[in-house]
C-alpha cells in the first residue's frame, strides 16, 4: 500500500532526470542539447483547476506559502522557461532539469 500515494509520480520524475542527463552525455557530440523543465504547480487545464479547488482554504494557503512568489504558476512561466532553452542563449546548457516553481521550498 502506498502511504504518500505519489510513487509512481516520484519515480517517473526521477527517471526523466536521468534521461535528461543521459541523452545529453549521448547526444551532446553530435551538438545536440538536451533539459528538461521541473514546472511547479500550474493552473493549465480543467484537471489541475479541479484538485486545486479540492484542496480547500486551508490547503490552498499553505501550498502558497510554500511558495516563494506566493502564487502558482501559469503556462507562460513555463512557456518562458521552455524558450529560453530552445533559444541560443542556452547553446551552453545541457543535461540540466530547470525548476519553475517560484521557488518552492
Amino acid at each position: 500500500p502506498s502511504l504518500t500515494g505519489i510513487q509512481a509520480y516520484a519515480s517517473a520524475k526521477h527517471a526523466l532526470v536521468g534521461l535528461t542527463r543521459q541523452l545529453a552525455l549521448e547526444l551532446g557530440p553530435q551538438g545536440i542539447t538536451v533539459n528538461s523543465v521541473a514546472p511547479g504547480f500550474v493552473l493549465s487545464n480543467p484537471s489541475t483547476e479541479k484538485q486545486w479547488e479540492a484542496f480547500g482554504p486551508e490547503r490552498q494557503k499553505a501550498v502558497l506559502n510554500g511558495i516563494h512568489t506566493r502564487r502558482l504558476g501559469r503556462p507562460e512561466d513555463i512557456a518562458g522557461a521552455v524558450a529560453f532553452l530552445a533559444s541560443e542563449a542556452a547553446e551552453w546548457i545541457s543535461g540540466q532539469v530547470l525548476s519553475v516553481d517560484g521557488g518552492h521550498a
